[in-house]
């Protein structure tokens, strides 16, 4: 244990920590974002998909767990990192220096991080603690009704959207600083490491601001799929109520 408080309290050990606990967020989101493109499918398969991760709490709650632990060590460390960057190099360099990421990217992590953050408290709020009704009746069980109504209101996809453009950029920066705080530093790999960190940052953004716009283009949450979803749970509900008179 003291090791590792020894290990968090230098720059390298902080780095490296934001570095690790960085990659487990950026797993997460592309996990997050692969099961969310379950709406287009319809949504028998989006609500069975939540339905899934619900009915499984040593899952459910073994990553909440491990997001918030990250989410809390990632934040801090970088906030932490900031400071000491700051307070060490009070002005700033006369010329560029050649191993830095001089990108808008890498510039706005520090703003980025913190919006990001009240994004997520947004998000939980919106999907899942208390569930606000943003557009429509809240329903625990239908998810998919949730995510339709929503993005059709105007402002709440306009959250979404500007967040997940800041997602991209912190995902761009963060997974190529990630592999240089752990050590992966090579410059015959530098050109592939970038790419492989543009990719991913795209397709977790892009993929992200697509479904509120395919809400609100009517692509996905049409009038009949919404219908099917609810007479879903009502079924679900009358079957319920038979099976509990029988056993009475």
């Amino acid at each position: 244990m003291q090791a590792v408080l020894t290990l968090t309290r230098s720059t390298v050990g902080q780095k490296v920590v934001v570095a690790v606990t960085g990659v487990i967020l950026f797993g997460f989101v592309i996990g997050h974002l692969a099961g969310n493109l379950l709406l287009f499918v319809g949504p028998e398969a989006f609500n069975a998909y939540a339905a899934g991760i619900k009915g499984n709490p040593p899952l459910l709650w073994g990553t909440r767990v491990t997001l918030l632990v990250s989410v809390v060590l990632h934040v801090t460390f970088t906030m932490q990192l900031a400071r000491r960057n700051a307070t060490a190099r009070a002005r700033g360099y006369q010329k560029p220096r050649k191993d830095q990421i001089t990108t808008y990217a890498a510039r706005t992590m520090i703003l980025s991080g913190p919006l990001l953050f009240a994004y997520i408290l947004f998000h939980i709020a919106h999907f899942t603690a208390p569930g606000l009704d943003l557009g429509g009746t809240f329903h625990p069980e239908n998810v998919y009704a949730n995510v339709v109504n929503g993005f059709r209101t105007w402002w709440v996809s306009a959250i979404y959207i500007f967040a997940n453009f800041l997602l991209g950029l912190h995902l761009f920066h963060g997974g190529w600083s990630a592999a240089q705080s752990i050590g992966a530093q090579s410059p015959k790999y530098d050109a592939l490491k970038k790419q492989v960190a543009v990719g991913l940052a795209v397709f977790v953004s892009a993929g992200n601001i697509f479904i509120p716009i395919a809400v609100l283009t009517q692509l996905i949450g049409s009038a009949d799929q919404l219908a099917r979803a609810q007479a879903a749970f009502e079924t679900e509900a009358v079957t319920e109520a038979a099976t509990g008179a029988e056993e009475e």
